[in-house]
C-alpha cells in the first residue's frame, strides 16, 4: 500500500554542480519511444492498469477477421454461466455450419458433437464450422446470435464496433477497433480465467484431424497464454495477445499487418517494450481503509475511506518509490452517510503530475446523532 506523505528534498546547501548530479541520479533512465508497428492499427495495454503504453489507430473500425471469435467465446461463456447451455449438450450439426468455409474443424453434417468439443475447435482451430453450430444451438440461427453478440458489445462500451456473424467472414457491417477488442479479451480474462485457459492450448485433435494454434507466440514465449489471430485478405494478419510475466500483464492487439511472421514479431517486440520499461504495482485493494475523515451530526466522529475497487498503476520501470498519493476530501461531511457513498477523492502523482486517480467512497454507514449531538456539532461547524 502506497503511503500518503508529501516527500520534500531539500539540498541548498549543495553546490549547483553537484545538486544537478544527485537530480540526475535520482532519477532513472527515461522510457525510449515505443517501437514502429508495421499495422493499421495496434494498441499495448497494462491488464491491472489499463494504462496505454502504445497506440496507433486505437479507435480506428478496421476488420477483425477471426478476432471477431473472441466476442463469439464470451458471449457462449456467458451462456454457459447463465446455465442455458452446459459443456455436455450435444449439438446436432446443420448442413449450413458445416458448410461455412475458411479455416474448419472438420464437423460432419448430421453428426453430434458436444459444446466443449465444439469450443475447442473454436478457440483451438479457429473453427468457423464450430462458431455457427454453437451460434445455432444458442439462438437459432447465426444471426440471432450476432444480435447476443452486439448487447454483449453494446454492455461492455464496444461502441465502434458490429458484429453480422459469429466467424469474422467480410461483411461491409463488420467491423471493430482495436481499442474495442481489447475490452473483451479484458472480459474474458476478468470473467472466466479457467476458460481463458483454453486459449494457451497449443493443440486439439478432433475426428483424427490435428491441428496447431496459429498463435505463434504460445511457442517463442512462454509467458503468453493468448488470445487469438486472425486473418482474410481484407482485414490481413492481426493478432491478440496476452503475457504475464512477475505478476505484470500486458494486453497487445495488432490488426492489418502483411504476414502471419509480421503480425507475431510485431506483438512480441510490443510485449518486450511494455516489461523492459515498465512495472505495474497494485496501490490499494477494494475495501483498503486508506484514511479516516470527520463527520458531523453523527453518532461517530470519524468515518473510514477506501476504494470500492482495486487501484493498480502503471510506471516507469525503477520509479516506483517516487510516486506520491494525496486525498482531497468533501468539506462538511454530515450524518447519515452510506456505505459505498462518495467523499472524496485519491491522487497518484509522479514528478508533479497526476498519473491516476480514484473516488474514495465511505467503508461504512454512519447513523444521524441524536437531538444534543447534532446540535453541538451544528455550533462547532460554524468556527469551521
Amino acid at each position: 500500500m502506497l503511503v500518503i506523505v508529501n516527500r520534500i528534498k531539500s539540498y541548498s546547501f549543495l553546490p549547483a554542480m553537484l545538486l544537478l548530479l544527485i537530480n540526475t541520479c535520482l532519477h532513472a533512465a527515461p522510457v525510449p519511444e515505443p517501437p514502429l508497428v508495421a499495422a493499421n492499427g495496434h494498441l499495448l495495454v497494462d491488464f491491472d492498469s489499463n494504462r496505454v503504453l502504445s497506440e496507433e489507430n486505437a479507435d480506428k473500425r478496421l476488420e477483425p477477421a477471426s478476432l471477431t471469435k473472441i466476442m463469439t467465446t464470451y458471449t457462449v461463456f456467458r451462456e454457459l454461466r447463465a446455465g442455458n447451455i452446459s459443456r455436455n449438450d450435444m449439438v446436432l450439426v446443420s448442413e449450413r455450419a458445416w458448410k461455412t468455409g475458411g479455416s474448419r474443424m472438420f464437423i460432419e453434417v448430421g453428426k453430434q458433437v458436444s459444446v466443449d468439443d465444439l469450443i475447442h475447435g473454436m478457440i483451438i482451430q479457429s473453427g468457423n464450422d464450430a462458431c455457427v453450430a454453437l451460434a445455432e444451438h444458442i439462438a437459432g440461427s447465426e444471426e440471432a446470435f450476432a444480435g447476443l453478440m452486439n448487447e454483449q458489445a453494446a454492455r461492455l462500451g464496444m461502441h465502434d464496433t458490429h458484429f453480422t456473424n459469429a466467424t469474422g467472414l467480410p461483411h461491409k457491417d463488420h467491423y471493430t477497433t482495436p481499442s474495442d477488442i481489447l475490452k473483451v479479451t479484458r472480459a474474458t480474462i476478468e470473467e472466466f480465467p479457467e476458460l481463458y485457459a483454453l486459449y494457451a492450448k497449443k493443440e486439439f485433435t478432433f475426428n483424427d484431424i490435428r491441428q496447431y494454434n496459429r498463435n505463434r507466440l504460445l511457442w517463442r514465449d512462454e509467458s503468453v497464454d493468448g488470445v487469438k489471430t486472425g486473418h482474410t485478405e481484407a482485414a490481413g494478419y492481426c493478432l491478440v495477445s496476452s503475457a504475464k510475466r512477475g505478476g505484470m500483464r500486458l494486453l497487445v492487439v495488432v490488426m492489418g499487418t502483411d504476414s502471419e511472421e509480421a503480425r507475431a514479431k510485431e506483438s512480441l517486440s510490443l510485449l518486450n517494450y511494455g516489461f523492459r520499461f515498465y512495472e505495474t504495482h497494485k496501490l490499494y485493494g477494494a475495501g483498503d481503509s486508506i484514511r479516516t475523515a470527520r463527520v458531523w451530526k453523527g453518532e461517530s466522529e470519524s468515518i473510514e475511506l477506501g476504494l470500492e475497487g482495486d487501484l493498480a498503476i502503471t510506471v516507469p520501470r525503477g520509479r516506483y518509490d517516487e510516486l506520491e498519493a494525496s486525498t482531497k476530501i468533501n468539506q462538511l461531511i454530515e450524518a447519515p452517510v452510506s456505505l459505498g457513498q462518495a467523499l472524496g477523492r485519491i491522487i497518484i502523482t509522479l514528478d508533479g503530475e497526476e498519473q491516476v486517480s480514484a473516488t474514495l467512497v465511505a467503508l461504512q454507514d454512519i447513523k444521524e446523532a441524536g437531538f444534543i449531538g447534532s446540535a453541538v456539532d451544528s455550533v462547532l461547524m460554524m468556527f469551521e
